[in-house]
């Protein structure tokens, strides 16, 4: 008996670019989210830092617990008719991030200067959890096409590199237009203490820089939807193009639900790595801005200047892995990736003498990691799912909770044992946040190391079934 292998599936370079256009939005409210919110909560509003934290583990949480449920129910339900169910929870989600995000990076509108923070947490919490069951609606739709649009594993890794290139490029364009906001007040402003430093004068600059990234974003958003067509589901196009004998669908490829992966060894260890991987990108993109300006002391243009060279060098990255993977594999692919992440956390706790030549070789080295292991993990993601794509979302959605969660509290525990209770940063937190840069990029590609091993001796498979 023969078995059952599903006909191969690829896209023109221009349905590609339009699947990629359709993260852009999401990549551009996360760049702003991960590198500014806290800086732009402590440093502009003037929340202290516990409070700033727990504003962003709010956020975390919140997107956390509605990435499995938004990725069960969109595996269940059957959306807008002709109009497939991934790109109709992408609009459900594109419209909540439109309609949110604004509001964040803007003063509470009602508040006197007289108002308590708590009452500020309460004022901005709906509008984080709100954007954040949009941004999760929108990733998990998002994600779960690339085993429904392409099905053979360098297609799927080409695929996720498009999307990530369209990450990179909405990262960039974040930091450029932030430095050339920063630049025009420069310009604006003879006074150093005005320029150099962030406070409340930088408040319209952070509300100029939100509706700009928004109002980019919805374009991209709007060619997604017109240039992809999400196609049937995998089980259909199967019965219509080769019709197996039901024996033949019985016995080589059941269909998987959400309780099955969780039986699954790779399920574990695919969560394990993209866990790590969301903390080193992450963690490292929300403590860079307070990094370069507590402890490297270097002006608030920086805070533009070396995110920018960080993508910069993702972007150089993402173009080569498509060939690099075929030629050694994802998993070793992935292994260069954290061997480079080890040397920027390596450089960074060592080098007590950073300055400003040698930031940019250090900002190189994170961004090649960062985009390389990210990428890597998920077309590991991809590969996992296979031709299960019926129950992709869920996966997705679990992979998500993991990395939400341990971000959320990662930012809290950092927040909390900040030396520092004042607002302002002193002599005993100058090089809190280099022992933070260092330490959580190079303890989480350890531990993603050390998980990528389990990998290597047992490869990425369903074994259950």
């Amino acid at each position: 008996m023969e078995e059952f292998v599903p006909p191969d599936r690829s896209l023109s370079v221009g349905r590609r670019v339009c699947y990629a256009a359709g993260h852009f939005l999401n990549d551009l409210c996360a760049s702003m989210w991960f590198t500014y919110l806290l800086v732009y909560l402590h440093s502009v509003l003037g929340f202290q830092s516990t409070f700033a934290g727990v504003m962003l583990l709010i956020g975390q949480i919140a997107d956390g617990v509605c990435t499995p449920l938004i990725g069960y129910d969109s595996d269940r339900a059957p959306g807008l008719r002709r109009y497939g169910k991934r790109k109709t929870w992408h609009l459900l989600g594109t419209i909540c991030v439109l309609v949110s995000f604004p509001f964040i990076f803007n003063p509470c509108l009602a508040c006197p200067d007289s108002t308590p923070w708590w009452v500020q947490v309460f004022y901005f919490s709906p509008f984080i959890i709100v954007f954040q069951f949009g941004w999760a609606a929108t990733q998990i739709s998002h994600l779960s096409l690339i085993p429904e649009l392409v099905s053979s594993e360098s297609a799927k890794v080409e695929l996720t590199a498009y999307r990530y290139a369209f990450t990179v490029v909405a990262n960039l364009t974040v930091y450029t237009v932030a430095w050339l906001l920063f630049h025009f007040q420069a310009q604006q402003n003879v006074d150093p203490s005005v320029t150099d430093n962030l406070g409340q004068v930088d408040i319209p600059l952070f509300r100029t820089l939100a509706l700009i990234i928004i109002s980019t974003g919805a374009v991209f958003s709007l060619i997604f939807h017109v240039g992809t067509k999400e196609d049937a589901p995998a089980s259909e196009r199967e019965n219509e193009q080769i019709s197996p004998s039901p024996t033949q669908e019985l016995l080589h490829r059941p269909v998987f639900h959400w309780k099955h992966w969780l039986k699954e060894p790779s399920f574990y260890q695919v969560a394990f790595l993209y866990m790590c991987t969301r903390l080193i990108v992450n963690l490292s993109q929300t403590y860079v801005s307070i990094y370069l300006t507590n402890s490297l002391m270097l002006p608030k243009n920086f805070i533009a200047i070396i995110p920018l060279v960080i993508y910069i060098s993702s972007f150089g990255s993402s173009l080569v892995m498509k060939p690099v993977s075929e030629c050694i594999g994802i998993s070793i692919t992935y292994l260069l990736g954290l061997l480079l992440v080890l040397s920027f956390a390596t450089w960074v706790f060592f080098d007590k003498h950073v300055g400003t030549k040698s930031i940019y070789g250090a900002a190189v080295l994170l961004g090649a990691g960062s985009a390389t292991i990210l990428v890597m993990s998920l077309s590991m993601t991809a590969k996992l799912i296979g031709e299960q794509t019926q129950s992709g979302a869920f996966v997705y959605g679990s992979m998500s909770l993991t990395d939400k969660v341990a971000n959320g509290v990662g930012v809290i525990v950092i927040q909390s044992i900040r030396p520092c209770s004042s607002e302002s940063c002193c002599s005993d937190c100058v090089w809190f946040y280099r022992d933070v840069m260092a330490t959580v990029t190079g303890g989480a590609a350890a531990a993603a190391t050390l998980c990528l091993f389990t990998v290597l001796i047992w490869p990425i498979r369903i074994r259950k079934a």
